[in-house]
């Protein structure tokens, strides 16, 4: 169920294993925040139906900005998190081993 809270102004999104720290801007959704920081986060359709993004929520609170996100209850129960339609509404931390940072060398885009 969506959660009609207001968000905070900016939460902390935190990257595991890699230990990347960024801001989470209220209104962006975790993947959306992860790419405005370049980071780049496993997706695919970014609509919730996939599950390509899908990862372990380590700490932290989220709402979904879909009624019936793409997850079971016994997998949300045991922290797994869709952060393509995920916003954080505390400081959040990931589990995200297929993270990486764009624009290095040689990667001058966004993977497709």
């Amino acid at each position: 169920m969506p959660d009609d809270r207001p968000a905070a102004a900016t939460h902390r999104l935190r990257i595991e294993p890699a230990g990347w720290e960024l801001p989470a801007p209220a209104g962006l959704t975790l993947l959306q925040a992860a790419r405005a920081a370049g980071i780049d986060l496993p997706r695919s359709c970014q609509n919730g139906s996939c599950r390509a993004c899908r990862c372990r929520l380590l700490a932290g609170r989220v709402a979904y900005r879909v009624e019936w996100p793409g997850l079971s209850p016994e997998e949300r129960a045991s922290g797994e998190v869709l952060p393509c339609v995920a916003e954080p509404r505390s400081d959040v931390t990931l589990d995200v081993p297929g993270a990486h940072r764009v624009g290095g060398p040689g990667q001058e885009a966004w993977p497709d």
